[in-house]
């Protein structure tokens, strides 16, 4: 294992190889495994991760607040009002300050367009290390988790299994197309059969699609799309229906970069049979697993019977965003050698 990442940048899952990230796969199991014991462990002791959120995000915050506290450190929050980004202070200016306060620096901003260059800006200033917390290209801590999650419910051997991404419908914000681009860039490098189901206006980026199948084609997995979700849910091992805003109209020209969700909202009635009813989970295998990246629309994303059911992995999933968090930041923060 390649655990020798002090000072790397997590923005990106394509930007780290298999084995750097099996690291922290490996990395979150053992620190999960002491957290479950009650023992100590503090690897980042007085060290002090600076939290940049642009949106807001009750797991993303707290996942990132507990990890630092667990590893004897400390996390420093700061929502747009403070950050000052509209009294001048740059993307520059905040990785060379806070390089010389502390250790790391995590930043969520998912506006489109923005969010991932906002990041790599930082990052390229920066001399410690800058986690992605989720921007508009991907979201890496999530994917990650996802993962660690399959494999405590399918074994590490998952060649051949099938999971099934979806869009979902819903009547709160439209969501950034991160969690689903994530995915698909993610899961087949640990040799998953991806399928995407979503309405012919919820595309992903085209990059990232082509990221996704360049991956699938090296590990000898397949990669196919469809804009039918029932097809997508036949005979799938795990299923992961989420809402996500319209691609096409957050390219509108002239549309303020942070306004552009809500282009999508008119074309939402048509689909309101894109929802994971127990009728779907009938399609996939007996025992397929259930995700979201929570807080799931209930009544809308999901029935209430599929989210609280036996199949579903939810809290799973939600607990290890905190596991993966930890490894994160302590093999890119210098608490692991």
């Amino acid at each position: 294992m390649k655990t020798n990442l002090k000072n790397r940048n997590f923005i990106e899952t394509a930007d780290w190889s298999k084995e750097e990230l099996e690291s922290v796969l490996s990395a979150a199991e053992n620190l999960k495994l002491h957290f479950g014991m009650k023992m100590p462990y503090k690897l980042l002791e007085n060290k002090t991760l600076f939290m940049m959120f642009f949106e807001q995000s009750i797991q993303t915050c707290n996942s990132a607040s507990a990890a630092m506290t667990q590893l004897g450190g400390h996390a420093h929050y700061y929502a747009p009002s403070r950050m000052e980004t509209d009294h001048g202070q740059t993307p520059k200016d905040t990785g060379k300050i806070l390089s010389r306060y502390g250790h790391g620096i995590a930043i969520k901003n998912c506006c489109y367009g923005v969010g991932n260059k906002y990041i790599k800006e930082v990052a390229h200033f920066s001399q410690i290390p800058v986690l992605n917390l989720q921007c508009d290209v991907d979201h890496p801590c999530q994917s990650t988790s996802d993962i660690m999650t399959i494999r405590e419910k399918l074994g590490e051997n998952l060649k051949g299994a099938k999971i099934a991404i979806s869009w979902a419908y819903a009547k709160g914000i439209a969501r950034p197309a991160s969690v689903p681009q994530g995915l698909i860039t993610l899961m087949p490098r640990f040799g998953l059969d991806v399928v995407i189901a979503h309405p012919k206006e919820f595309k992903l980026m085209p990059k990232t699609v082509e990221t996704a199948q360049k991956f699938a084609k090296g590990q000898g997995t397949s990669f196919q799309t469809t804009d039918n979700m029932d097809d997508a849910f036949k005979d799938a091992d795990i299923v992961y229906p989420y809402f996500w805003g319209c691609h096409e109209y957050l390219c509108e020209e002239g549309v303020a970069e942070c306004d552009r969700p809500k282009f999508c909202d008119g074309m939402l009635d048509k689909y309101k049979h894109w929802i994971c009813s127990q009728n779907k989970m009938k399609l996939a295998k007996k025992n397929a697993l259930y995700m979201h990246p929570m807080p799931a629309e209930r009544g809308f994303e999901v029935e209430e019977q599929v989210i609280d059911s036996e199949q579903s992995v939810v809290y799973d999933q939600a607990e290890n965003r905190l596991h993966i968090m930890k490894a994160l930041c302590a093999l890119t923060m210098g608490g692991f050698l």
